[in-house]
């Protein structure tokens, strides 16, 4: 069958969504998992944007081995050059650069005639190519643009080395079967396109994105930019999951196949989750958690003699296998790591360490520990940044009748501070002891307070975003039985990652 490749752009475009920023131990530990979910090509980010940005690319680069690194690039020499600075140390390297080709955008954001813009498309494309053999052009608002015209400024970025051509619906705007009529025309008009890989890269806008792509690879696509959770700027990207899932339970309607290793979806979407602190609603096609949840009365009966009445796809096909008790509180440190690799995370000694001492508390304080237990653990040490302040203690006084009172007590330097705060609730009272204790005043963009587990004894799950004084947003995660813990913790979490990024921007 026909291989169509999985470009994940969750890395830069995804993280330019606001609210789903991640620092560079955040990018690493995200860019590993797509590795093992095998998708073809990462864009691990827009080098020049900044500084944190650049060296955000180059490490992925320096890291992943089995993927194409890609980094975006404007049809400029010096975008270009410090693409191809971070990314030159990929095993594959590929530089992606693009310009706008629609009337709109060339007359108001561009000013440039469209003349001007054929010009610079063929001689970027051909200045990318002496530093890279892989190279990917776009046009930006492709689907807005006048085909006659688009079909010239594909051709001379063909013929000036183009390898893969992108022709994205940049905000949203077409139908499925517009989109799809649309590459059928183009690709008439410009027949270079058969020399090299079509791709498609969908906004969300209008509900629409998945929907397009799928379109785009019955009219030829080789290539689908997509990311995981469907994150990306304004109402996000077409959802990789549902791209994959699709072509994959559909193979007889597509005639074709992705190489992605599906039964990694379910933890790649937990993994963005837990890292940038925004969930999938809960009937969020195949990883959201209502997914495969059958609740009706008329539903269950046909699932109790045949799975497939409802499901047209299996939970284990996507890494949702069911919880079952694994590990308690006398298994050791050996049997810990065996269980660990082969729920596919990878930890050096000292990571392996702290997850086990993490392990042995919680099995001392729930009767069962299942896998998504384990994972929830590993994962939240495998992201985590330094540790500038840790909880030390807490005391909360709290009533129907009394105002809430927080006493917290955080260390700095193997040095303990205490503050008391009020506040309207524990919660509420904690997170403003926390800001007396730094010293800084955060606003409380985000909250949520969820569990991982069902069960009385279930592991807490909270997830707080703050906005530091200068307006970036950072989140935070916490674990514990105790949820009140576990608040106090995603707060110290976020708090950290703000100290990082300051530290990081010096």
């Amino acid at each position: 069958m026909r291989h169509v490749k999985i470009f994940d752009t969750t890395l830069r475009d995804g993280e330019q969504s606001p609210g789903c920023s991640m620092n560079l131990k955040e990018k690493i530990e995200m860019a590993r998992q797509l590795e093992r979910m095998r998708v073809d090509i990462i864009e691990a980010g827009f080098a020049i944007s900044s500084q944190g940005d650049f060296l955000s690319v180059k490490t992925v680069a320096e890291n992943v081995k089995e993927c194409t690194v890609a980094s975006l690039a404007r049809a400029d020499k010096k975008d270009i050059d410090r693409a191809w600075e971070a990314v030159n140390g990929a095993a594959d390297p590929r530089i992606h650069l693009f310009i706008a080709t629609s009337p709109l955008h060339m007359e108001h954001k561009l000013k440039m005639r469209p003349e001007a813009v054929l010009e610079q498309a063929a001689a970027m494309t051909a200045y990318a190519k002496k530093y890279c053999a892989n190279v990917e052009f776009s046009a930006e608002d492709a689907t807005r643009s006048d085909p006659g015209f688009l079909a010239k400024v594909i051709e001379s970025a063909v013929a000036a080395g183009a390898t893969t051509i992108n022709l994205p619906d940049t905000v949203g705007y077409a139908m499925p079967e517009e989109y799809y009529a649309f590459l059928m025309r183009i690709q008439e008009l410009a027949p270079s396109l058969g020399n090299v890989t079509l791709s498609t890269h969908c906004h969300n806008d209008l509900g629409l994105a998945a929907a397009n792509s799928l379109a785009a690879v019955r009219a030829g696509a080789d290539q689908v930019e997509c990311t995981v959770n469907g994150i990306g700027e304004r109402a996000g990207n077409a959802a990789m999951e549902e791209i994959v899932m699709s072509v994959a339970t559909r193979r007889d309607y597509y005639q074709a196949e992705t190489q992605i290793a599906t039964t990694e979806i379910a933890r790649s979407s937990g993994l963005l989750t837990r890292i940038i602190g925004v969930k999938v609603q809960p009937n969020k096609a195949i990883v959201g958690e209502n997914a495969f949840a059958h609740e009706a009365g008329i539903h269950q009966p046909g699932m109790l003699q045949h799975r497939g009445t409802y499901e047209i796809m299996t939970p284990e096909s996507v890494g949702l296998n069911k919880s079952n008790l694994v590990m308690g509180k006398h298994s050791g440190k050996h049997a810990f790591r065996d269980r660990v690799l082969s729920l596919g995370y990878e930890l050096d000694d000292a990571e392996l360490e702290i997850a086990f001492g993490k392990f042995k508390t919680l099995a001392d304080k729930k009767k069962t520990v299942y896998d998504r237990d384990i994972e929830a653990l590993v994962a939240k040490e495998s992201v985590q940044v330094p540790r500038t302040y840790r909880l030390h203690s807490f005391v909360i006084n709290s009533g129907s009748h009394i105002t809430s009172t927080a006493v917290i007590k955080m260390t700095r330097d193997g040095r303990v501070v205490e503050k008391v705060s009020r506040g309207e609730g524990p919660i509420d009272a904690a997170f403003k002891a926390i800001e007396k204790i730094i010293g800084h005043s955060l606003a409380l963009e985000d909250y949520q307070l969820g569990s991982v587990t069902e069960g009385e004894d279930a592991l807490g799950d909270a997830l707080v975003k703050i906005k530091s004084e200068n307006g970036a947003v950072f989140s935070g995660r916490g674990l514990s039985t105790d949820v009140i813990e576990a608040s106090i913790c995603a707060y110290v979490n976020a708090v950290n990652k703000m100290i990082y990024a300051e530290k990081q921007a010096l």
